[in-house]
């Protein structure tokens, strides 16, 4: 329960995050940017595991989450081009 509720801080920060970086206004909610976040933080963390894995017993990547936030902004350019 406590990875869940983390996972969703985690995902509401990489949101606005990347929404303050992206020039323009996006009309997103609490829970779209949320969500943003969190799929930007999997596609972040799928991306940061393919450069380099994390060392064992790490708790904290930081590609991961640098890249975390360069897939929100994907998925940000991604929902403007589909609006």
């Amino acid at each position: 329960m406590i990875h869940l509720i983390w996972s969703l801080i985690v995902g509401f920060i990489i949101g606005l995050i990347a929404r303050a970086l992206m020039p323009g206004a996006d009309h997103l909610g609490i829970i779209a940017t949320t969500c943003v976040g969190i799929v930007g933080g999997l596609l972040g963390g799928l991306l940061g595991r393919v450069f380099k894995s994390p060392e064992a017993g790490a708790k904290f990547h930081p590609a991961g989450f640098f890249l975390s936030i360069v897939g929100a902004i994907v998925l940000l350019i991604l929902l403007r081009f589909i609006k």
